[in-house]
Formats: structure tokens, C-alpha cells, sequence
């Protein structure tokens, strides 16, 4: 299965990046590439299920996830329920660096589904996901700088 994993270390500290990342209904505020992100259900052990719409190289993906936050461990993993892909989940992570800022990873692993075309339709698409998951991290680093 295709993976995605993006990072990127910001002068910000750990804790004002992780609530930026797991404010994930503020994305469609200041993501380019998220139009909506809608909370479905709050669950009694602390996970969320949200519904996503988001731009990816001129199409709209749009699927359901469960998002299961560790506030101790900065760390947001999710997993789709339903949506265009036959597979979508993975995981934010934030962690401190010794100069006071930093690290910020979304890692994703996907599978689209067409296995006749998934030779030639996976690495397009892997492309895509990370230049839009590395977009994604950069508007959080300007959020968390301004």
C-alpha cells in the first residue's frame, strides 16, 4: 500500500502546534485545499468522526474518518470509515525539538482502490497527497507563527 510521509520542524512551541493540529474543524479556515471539515460525532472515548471535502490536483475528495486524539503523546491518528478511497488513514504527530520548536508529521497510507490501474494511478496519486499533505503543514506553521 502507498505511503505518504511529510514532515516539517517549526519555530513554534510543541504544544501551540499540537492544538493547531487537532483543531482539525479550523482547517477549512486557513487550508487552501480543505473546504469543509464537519463533525458527525463526538464518541464516549474521546475520538471524533468527521466528514471531509477537500481539493486534490482539481478533484474534490470527500470521506468519512474517526479521529483518535492522544493530547499526551501529541499524536492524532485517523482512519477513514467510508469515502472515495478503498483506503485512507495514517497519523499527525508532534513532537518537541531541543531548540525550543517543533516537528510536525502527517504520515497517510491509501490505497485507491482500482487494482488493474494501481500501478500507474498509485504513484500519481501518492504525488499528490504529499504535495497537498506538505501544503497542509505549511499553512499550519503560518497559523502557529502569526
Amino acid at each position: 500500500m502507498p505511503r505518504v510521509d511529510v514532515s516539517v520542524v517549526m519555530n513554534a512551541p510543541a504544544q501551540e502546534v499540537w492544538s493547531a493540529v487537532s483543531d482539525v474543524l479550523s482547517y477549512p479556515q486557513f487550508m487552501q485545499n480543505v473546504h469543509e471539515v464537519t463533525l458527525i460525532e463526538e464518541l464516549p472515548d474521546g475520538s471524533t468522526v468527521t466528514s471531509w471535502s477537500v481539493s486534490l490536483k482539481g478533484s474534490t475528495l470527500e470521506w468519512t474518518e474517526r479521529d483518535i486524539p492522544d493530547h499526551q503523546n501529541l499524536r492524532l491518528d485517523f482512519a477513514q470509515v467510508e469515502g472515495d478511497l478503498e483506503q485512507f488513514e495514517g497519523a499527525w504527530t508532534v513532537t518537541e525539538n531541543a531548540a525550543g520548536g517543533a516537528t510536525v508529521r502527517l504520515e497517510c497510507d491509501f490505497d485507491i482502490g482500482i487494482p488493474l490501474l494501481s500501478d500507474m494511478l498509485n504513484p500519481v496519486a501518492a504525488k499528490a497527497l504529499t504535495e497537498n499533505s506538505e501544503a497542509m503543514l505549511r499553512q499550519i506553521e503560518a497559523r502557529v507563527a502569526a
